[in-house]
């Protein structure tokens, strides 16, 4: 690709011994007035006076504007932008920037003389060095989107192009090219660029999906993009949920009542930092099945959840008077790319269902060769905007439109890890160069919400670690919901380049802080096993995903406690994921995870109870390493290299109706300290009108909290997540029954902060 020329280089002109050195400039100056008279200076005969070298005014201004660090324009503008440097045919047009940068008035240029007054050569030749200082400098730097020069920008005005306002459609969104213009969207034929921000509905509570978007609208955006989670639709094979805070329909439709176009991304695969990337464990219980492939037993089960899925999409499109103008396939495939037969698969796929609307890829900029496919239109995922960011890209389409599918303004935590930031200057800076440029962009995350309960994916660097339960991601709007830096600098941005005002500001959700709660009560983990569904009685252990439970589908989240009798100590071997507790019957012993697979039992009379408290931590969200996610126990247990049999496996999947039974249990007053795991159950008060509020865990070392029996998510003393965010809406007025499962030792108080 041919490298653009500085902007501020000059063409070569009768000038040409010119150079940029201040003092080439001063004598070039000296020349081009030589000769001009000071007031009352008489003139010189020609005898006297040495001829000066022929320049002219155009030379003379030329010089003038290198010394100001000007760049060269012709001398033309719009009417009413600029203002004049000179007078008559030469004058020259400034923008209304250079114009002001004078620190004083120009006059025009008197009319040359051949004789000089020594006055004026000094001042003229010390000229560039003095308005040096005042002069705007133009960086010596190429434009970042090669073909893609920076330019004024003019404002939009989309107040025609909405969901309320089309509803004559014909021709959803398109990309269009030009000769000579710059490739560009459309939609019903008018220019159209997308300024999306992604939003997950099912990590936003949905009461408060009204508030986040109206947030987005009067941000200045005009699009919310959203992933498809097929492990929450479909938690078990055959059984599908769009209810409640996965009504998906009910999403779109409210993005639409309130103005905002849709983009949908359905996977199957979505990463998202979500418990195996969004993909159902049921489909680990099979091991011949390659996940991400054309393999039977995957195309099986994706096209039955296509198959469900797909007509709930086909009437929100835009062709049928619906909000969503484009469907991505799968996600970031290049990263994977184990099957080049996969992605025309899923294409084909989502065709022959009737989706009709733009369709698309999304992938890293190093990724883009290995993830698009022929015919649908491929974009890119950064977080910086680079001169090599499209170099990709520009090998599989030259004539398309530009698409930022996720410009990362923040990242996701990890437990034990550093809390991620980004600079609010940064991001601004970033957006106003995709506007500059005229690129479409999809901000991710604007709002990221909570992984509740046990959603929360991993990620393996050099081990595995889990994904905190909080996803505020730095987002444009913080994970309740409240207004950043970020956002204020997008508003004020996105307004500037809005032909109509934006939206008022809708108003913050209101805070609460509540009386601290002491749990009074507790129950040991031993004294629950009888108000859990029956355990499953096996020869051998199995993993999770393959325990004979919920009509097949296995165990996706939550723990699992493998029991068997155990008559001599000696040196115990297990193969765990994520991470477990080793027990003689009420008494720790040991830790394994995945890298300590051993551990020491020591010696003892009788015989006792062998158990096995596994967790699992959050499946992996990205690589291939997702092919073996299977987690508790993954093999054999031996003492001594002789396998143990005659297992007892209880499932503690943590639901809603196992704490519905366990009001019935006969809770003990809470011990001055208790070691090992146990429910701790307290009432938090939280008045007639209950508020949002983050609860913090101080004195607790680890575990879950759940009010009223949804599973806010996990806490951990190891940080950086140091407070778990609770809904108001999730709150009932006066009390509310809050209960923790903390795994190592009880703590004190559960306090709350705004």
């Amino acid at each position: 690709m041919q490298t653009r020329r500085p902007r501020w280089t000059l063409r070569p002109s009768g000038a040409w011994w010119l150079q940029r050195s201040h003092l080439s400039l001063g004598l070039f100056s000296f020349f081009s007035f030589l000769g001009t008279p000071s007031p009352g200076a008489q003139p010189c005969p020609a005898a006297i006076c040495p001829q000066p070298p022929v320049l002219t005014e155009e030379d003379c201004r030329t010089a003038l504007a290198v010394a100001l660090g000007w760049s060269r324009r012709r001398p033309t503008c719009d009417v009413g932008s600029s203002v004049a440097l000179g007078s008559g045919r030469h004058s020259w047009p400034l923008r209304p920037a250079e114009a002001n940068a004078f620190p004083f008035s120009l006059p025009p240029l008197s009319p040359f003389s051949q004789c000089l007054s020594w006055k004026r050569i000094v001042g003229i030749f010390f000229l560039p060095f003095v308005l040096s200082g005042f002069a705007p400098r133009l960086k010596h730097k190429q434009d970042v989107v090669p073909g893609r020069s920076h330019q004024l920008q003019s404002r939009f005005d989309w107040s025609h192009l909405t969901p309320l306002e089309l509803k004559e459609r014909s021709v959803g969104l398109q990309t269009k090219s030009t000769s000579g213009g710059r490739p560009h969207f459309t939609l019903e034929g008018h220019k159209f660029l997308i300024f999306g921000g992604s939003i997950h509905y099912f990590r936003v509570p949905r009461e408060y999906w009204g508030d986040r978007l109206l947030k987005l609208k009067a941000c200045g955006f005009n699009t919310v993009t959203t992933y498809v989670p097929w492990n929450l639709h479909e938690p078990e094979r055959g059984r599908f949920d769009f209810s409640g805070n996965l009504d998906l329909e009910a999403f779109v439709l409210l993005a639409a009542e309130l103005g905002l176009w849709v983009i949908l991304r359905p996977g199957p695969y979505i990463c998202s930092e979500i418990d195996l990337g969004g993909l159902p464990s049921w489909l680990l219980r099979d091991p011949q099945l390659k996940l991400r492939t054309t393999s039977k037993g995957f195309t099986e089960a994706v096209d039955e959840y296509f198959d469900h899925l797909i007509p709930k999409v086909t009437p929100l499109q835009y062709c049928r008077g619906g909000p969503v103008i484009a469907v991505q396939v799968e996600n970031e495939y290049g990263s994977f790319n184990k099957d080049r037969n996969y992605m025309p698969y899923l294409h084909k796929t989502l065709l022959q269902r009737g989706i009709v609307e733009l369709l698309l890829t999304s992938d890293s900029e190093t990724d883009v060769l290995k993830g698009h496919i022929k015919g649908v239109l491929a974009t890119v995922n950064l977080k910086r905007l680079h001169k090599d960011a499209f170099n990709q890209l520009s090998k599989v389409q030259r004539d398309k439109p530009l698409l930022i599918m996720e410009y990362w303004v923040g990242w996701f935590d990890k437990w034990g890890d550093t809390h991620n930031v980004k600079d609010a200057n940064n991001v601004e800076h970033t957006v106003s160069e995709f506007i500059k440029y005229e690129i479409s962009f999809n901000v991710y995350m604007f709002h990221g919400g909570t992984n509740f309960g046990f959603m929360n994916g991993a990620s393996y660097v050099r081990k595995h670690i889990g994904v905190v339960t909080s996803y505020d991601y730095d987002a444009v709007l913080t994970e309740a919901g409240d207004y950043t830096e970020k956002y204020f600098k997008l508003r004020k941005l996105l307004g500037s380049v809005s032909v109509i005002p934006l939206p008022s500001l809708p108003k913050l959700t209101p805070k609460a802080v509540y009386p601290p709660v002491t749990p009074s009560l507790y129950l040991p983990l031993w004294d629950v096993l009888q108000y859990l569904n029956e355990p499953v009685k096996l020869n051998q252990p199995v993993n999770m995903e393959n325990l004979p439970i919920n009509n097949g589908s296995g165990q996706s989240y939550g723990f699992i406690l493998y029991e068997t009798p155990l008559c001599s100590g000696g040196h115990l071997h297990a193969l765990v994921h994520d991470t477990a507790q080793v027990f003689l019957n009420e008494t720790i012993v040991g830790i394994l995870n995945e890298d300590i697979r051993a551990l020491q039992i020591p010696q003892f009379r009788g015989c006792q109870l062998l158990r096995i408290l596994v967790e699992n931590q959050g499946r992996l969200n990205f690589s291939w390493k997702i092919q073996n996610e299977q987690k508790g126990l993954t093999g054999s247990v031996t003492i001594n290299n002789t396998p143990l049999e005659n297992f007892t496996v209880y499932s503690l999947e943590m639901k809603m109706s196992f704490f519905e039974r366990l009001r019935s249990a006969t809770w003990r007053p809470v011990p001055g300290s208790h070691l090992g795991p146990a429910f701790y159950r307290g009432t938090l008060r939280a008045g007639s009108s209950p508020k949002d509020t983050f609860l913090r865990l101080l004195n607790w070392n680890y575990g879950f909290v759940f009010i009223n029996g949804r599973n806010l998510g996990r806490y951990w003393n190891i940080g950086p997540q140091e407070s778990l965010y609770l809904p108001g809406t999730w709150l009932h007025p006066e009390d509310n029954e809050i209960i923790l499962f903390e795994k190592m030792k009880s703590g004190s108080d559960i306090q709350s902060i705004d």
